[in-house]
């Protein structure tokens, strides 16, 4: 059974990997496979669970951890689901009052270069004052707004995918691994700062380089909504749509105020702010007529959000903590330290990693795996020779490093992060696409900020 759910896993994995091919949605894939390894793993929990938890449990109640497993997994996983359709919703509502039009009125530019640089820097600081999630959404907007046609914007999504990954890295609330760290005490926000900035710049750096040597011309506009046989929504005043952009990207800048001081979850943050914009929309548009005012609505806009990335997003990170909860993954981190030994190939290992499987277990997996040592531990320590116990300390060279590679790694593949996922669903980009023309950026922008981070430690 232990065997038979990491199969079932692959052959899930490989049936949202070659999507277009087999004419079947991912989220249908994900939703299937997630389904199939809780279901192989509660059949066989009598013989797989005693052997990961020996004489912790009687062999009868196996079931019944599982269920547990499932209920409390089911329920960090509620956390995203609802934090990202909060998101979307108020990135939705924006867009149906055209407040985008702010800004993608300043971006006046059509030079290919010049827009890739503008996208890849924006992408990469709002990232770190939001989060990597929630930056794709809106940057994802915003493109369908400067760029026309699929095909031609992907390039750019995929830079965004990037920049945002690499801008949530070196700040504690940019990206869930950066924040679990810094909330398990492992890293400080002013030292993940200092220590990533520029291996996270680096990172992204690298890509637009290479990008300016390979595009040329001016992209195209999209064209003015003029005809069509699709209703053209009704025109806001430049008060309405000043008024939901500044609450709208108010309510997303406040998650992480809310979060430091309720310490309440980041989708509470969000649903407040939802809140907010839902009574200020029905209020300002309570004197207009119903047809004129549902597209306006919170209810009008939902009928936009795209469920299926979201269904999507809930199979695949079921199917991962299932792999959690059966002990694959701690015995990859396992394999890893045994393999590779030093910090560096460990951590250069899990970030490339955590472009296949979800980067949170495999970071909680490694929190536990390695624990943080404290001074006194380390004073007291007989013999630390190889400096190996000075590496978990709190900013150790151990932790820092696997923020910047559990929060980037995974743009190698646009399955690898919450950001790629969200692009993904949203543009409707093929996972073979990405491999083809982005993937093999991101590495090289993921290994130069290695590099860069490992020549800064040999420096100080």
């Amino acid at each position: 059974m232990y065997v038979l759910m990491a199969v079932v896993f692959v052959i899930g994995y490989l049936c949202i990997a070659f999507e277009h091919p087999l004419k079947i949605d991912k989220a249908a894939a994900a939703i299937l496979t997630a389904v199939l390894t809780w279901t192989v793993l509660v059949l066989g929990a009598d013989t797989i669970l005693p052997l990961l938890q020996p004489g912790s449990h009687d062999p009868g109640d196996s079931s019944a951890v599982v269920i547990e497993s499932l209920r409390h997994h089911l329920g960090e996983i509620a956390e995203i689901l609802f934090f990202l359709l909060g998101a979307m919703t108020i990135v939705e509502l924006i867009d149906s009052h055209e407040g985008f039009k702010v800004i993608t009125d300043r971006i006046q530019t059509r030079k290919r270069v010049h827009l890739l640089w503008i996208i890849g820097l924006l992408t990469f600081f709002l990232s770190a004052a939001l989060d990597n999630l929630t930056t794709t959404i809106v940057m994802v907007s915003l493109l369908r707004k400067l760029i026309r046609g699929r095909p031609e914007r992907w390039l750019y999504v995929g830079i965004v995918v990037i920049a945002a990954n690499a801008g949530g890295a070196w700040s504690p609330i940019g990206d869930v691994t950066t924040t679990m760290l810094w909330i398990g005490g492992q890293i400080t926000a002013s030292g993940i700062i200092t220590g990533l900035f520029l291996p996270s710049l680096v990172c992204l750096l690298v890509p637009l380089i290479i990008l300016s040597f390979r595009l040329h011309g001016e992209a195209p506009r999209p064209r003015a909504r003029a005809h069509l046989a699709e209703k053209i929504p009704p025109t806001t005043t430049l008060f309405e749509r000043n008024l939901v952009l500044t609450l709208g990207l108010g309510a997303l800048l406040f998650v992480p105020i809310f979060k430091t001081v309720t310490h309440l979850p980041p989708y509470m943050g969000i649903l407040f702010g939802l809140g907010v914009l839902w009574v200020t929309t029905e209020f300002i548009h309570r004197n207009k007529h119903a047809d004129h005012k549902h597209p306006l609505s919170v209810v009008g806009v939902l009928r936009k959000v795209d469920t299926p990335s979201v269904l999507f997003f809930l199979g695949i990170l079921l199917a991962v903590a299932a792999l959690a909860t059966a002990g694959h993954l701690t015995q990859v981190a396992t394999a890893l330290r045994e393999s590779f030994g030093h910090i560096y190939a460990i951590n250069y290992a899990i970030g490339l990693l955590s472009a296949i499987v979800d980067n949170v277990p495999l970071v909680a997996g490694a929190m536990k795996m390695y624990p943080l040592v404290s001074d006194k531990m380390l004073a007291a320590a007989a013999v630390d020779e190889t400096g190996w116990l000075s590496q978990f300390v709190i900013d150790g060279n151990f932790w820092e490093m696997l923020a910047y590679c559990a929060g980037t790694g995974g743009s190698t593949l646009i399955i690898g992060s919450a950001a790629g996922v969200a692009a993904m669903g949203m543009e409707k980009i093929s996972f073979t696409w990405y491999v083809r023309r982005v993937s093999l950026l991101a590495f090289l922008g993921y290994t130069g900020g290695v590099v860069t981070y490992i020549g800064m430690l040999a420096l100080r």
